[in-house]
């Protein structure tokens, strides 16, 4: 059974950092894309970032110079290193796989979802 756990949420002050991990078990993901969608409260589900097996990346513009996407693929293991937060960052964010980047970005597309991680950016 594939299972995506996240860790790393939490609360931090405008301009801080936080680091995401998400652990999948199961299966292995070596040649799948891994990534992060993001739900801010009342909003629906929006692509954040995404990294390929062969760890090429992909970021929302929102995002780019902020947050850095990386994985161990030997540990079946994504992170998201957000950076400069600011409160419009605020949202569940939730670890997402699937065979290729693209079906990340297109959110509906994603094949395994995590249970996500609260992220409250305050002003």
């Amino acid at each position: 059974q594939v299972q995506l756990v996240e860790s790393g949420g939490g609360l931090v002050q405008a301009g801080g950092s936080l680091r995401l991990s998400c652990a999948a078990s199961g299966r292995s993901f070596r040649t799948y894309a891994m990534g992060w969608i993001r739900q801010a409260p009342g909003k629906g589900r929006e692509f954040v970032g995404a990294i390929t097996w062969s760890a090429i990346t992909y970021y929302t513009d929102s995002v780019k110079a902020r947050f850095t996407i990386s994985r161990d693929s030997a540990e079946n293991t994504v992170y998201l290193h957000m950076n400069s937060l600011k409160p419009e960052d605020t949202g569940v964010y939730y670890c997402a796989v699937a065979p290729s980047a693209g079906q990340i970005m297109g959110v509906r597309t994603v094949r395994y979802w995590g249970r996500g991680t609260q992220v409250t950016v305050s002003s």
